[in-house]
């Protein structure tokens, strides 16, 4: 693949759920678009990790969704033993919506185990999910992924500002997307997040640009709005947010 140095992140987005992934890949690839390709099965890893072979912007996270907990959580077995095979996990978390809240004793057990499993391993980084469950994701890092086993980011966080500030105690990133930028209570919320923990996503297919799917590029239409919120340039933040990668993935 004819690959573009790193330009911008989309620190979550589910390639897979594209009709074309490969096309999807290659388009990272050209545009310099590092790329956390977040997976809602470990079914889906295998197929996943073979597409992006060789790619130098796109990652591959296992994960165990906890919206599919209710049909899934004997896979957490899989799930754990590919977890060697992994450097990023995702998506995982917990969802006490009301769709999902029959399973949330279900999907609390999974996440103890993959919390505990990604300790026991060491180095892992996560994209986690919290809807509605903001506290309870982060009394299970406290009590299973210590800040120097593992590190987490919190992919489209809507928590309150006492829980970004618990979140930021942890050692905790946040990845932001352009939803996030249209409520004036969640715009207040990203606006008080430290700089150096911020990472920028799509969670693509499941945003919208310009009335179709977000793909990995639009990140490149919130640098501007986000820097604008943060009282900075928008280079000056596309570099920030290639250092908060760098220092988040190096050991």
């Amino acid at each position: 693949m004819n690959a573009v140095p790193p330009r911008l992140i989309d620190f979550h987005c589910h390639l897979d759920l594209y009709p074309d992934q490969a096309k999807m890949i290659a388009e990272c690839e050209r545009q310099g678009v590092v790329t956390l390709a977040v997976t809602t099965t470990p079914k889906a890893w295998s197929r996943n990790v073979e597409l992006a072979e060789g790619s130098r912007n796109v990652r591959v996270a296992l994960g165990l969704h906890p919206q599919v907990i209710a049909e899934r959580k004997s896979e957490i077995a899989m799930w754990e033993r590919l977890l060697p095979e992994a450097k990023y996990v995702g998506e995982v978390g917990l969802d006490a919506g009301p769709r999902f809240y029959k399973s949330f004793e279900d999907q609390t057990a999974v996440f103890d185990r993959v919390l505990s499993a990604c300790a026991e391993a060491g180095g892992k980084i996560l994209t986690i999910h919290s809807v509605r469950a903001v506290g309870q994701v982060l009394g299970h890092l406290e009590r299973r992924l210590p800040p120097d086993r593992g590190r987490a980011v919190m992919h489209w966080f809507t928590g309150s500002k006492s829980e970004a500030r618990r979140a930021v105690d942890q050692g905790c990133y946040f990845s932001i997307n352009s939803q996030m930028l249209i409520q004036e209570r969640h715009r207040e919320l990203v606006a008080s997040l430290p700089l150096n923990r911020l990472l920028t996503e799509t969670d693509g297919p499941f945003t919208q640009t310009a009335g179709r799917p977000s793909k990995p590029s639009d990140v490149a239409d919130l640098i501007s709005p986000l820097a604008s919120l943060r009282g900075v340039t928008a280079e000056s933040l596309r570099q920030t947010l290639l250092n908060n990668l760098r220092l988040l993935v190096t050991p």
